[in-house]
């Protein structure tokens, strides 16, 4: 199975979780579109242990830490939504960049990219003074969209009062939850792994 990871904001865990879930599937790693270092490419392949998954290179890289659109205006760049493809025919986990209403040219956003690519979506949700209305705005995007949803995961420290309303108004199955970690290794993203395993085998069966 493939999946496109995304999440409500930047720096809400999508790397972590896009390691987990290739470890766990032995799938192969794509983000379309980098902007800065460090390459997340390269830290998901530090976090991987099995010899299966494969790493390919962006579609797009550049420099700056910024917007895609304006990562690519700074290099007299324009991100074409036509020319950002699967780059295998393999099992494949792909991360996006920052929340899906990322723009990555005046007009498309990361949610395009999502819908071109026809995959399932992996919702990422840390816990912080607004995440409940980031992550119910981004649910209802996507089902307008009519993307499918595979679930949700959950990143950071528990909040049952936030958890608790975003499942009741989404009623998605939650594939994950991982508590913030004071350091991520090869082997707590292993342990993760069988953990997603087992939820996700349980939702579909």
């Amino acid at each position: 199975m493939s999946y496109f990871v995304t999440a409500i904001s930047t720096n809400s865990g999508k790397t972590l979780v896009s390691a987990i879930l290739a470890e766990a599937l032995q799938a192969d790693y794509w983000k379309p579109i980098q902007s800065g270092l460090p390459r997340d490419t390269e830290t998901v392949q530090s976090l991987i242990s099995n010899p299966v998954t494969r790493f390919h290179k962006e579609q797009y890289f550049f420099k700056n830490p910024v917007s895609p659109h304006q990562a690519a205006a700074l290099e007299n760049i324009r991100i074409t939504l036509s020319e950002i493809q699967l780059p295998t025919q393999n099992k494949i986990i792909v991360e996006g960049a920052g929340g899906i209403l990322v723009p990555i040219n005046e007009s498309e956003f990361i949610v395009d990219i999502i819908q071109k690519l026809k995959l399932p979506v992996v919702l990422v949700s840390n816990f912080y003074l607004g995440s409940i209305n980031h992550t119910l705005l981004t649910f209802q995007e996507l089902i307008k969209r009519e993307i499918s949803i595979a679930g949700i995961v959950f990143n950071g420290n528990p909040n049952p009062y936030s958890e608790q309303i975003i499942l009741h108004h989404t009623q998605l199955k939650v594939l994950l939850r991982i508590p913030t970690l004071s350091r991520i290794t090869k082997q707590e993203v292993r342990i993760f792994a069988d953990e997603f395993l087992k939820n996700h085998d349980s939702a579909h069966n």
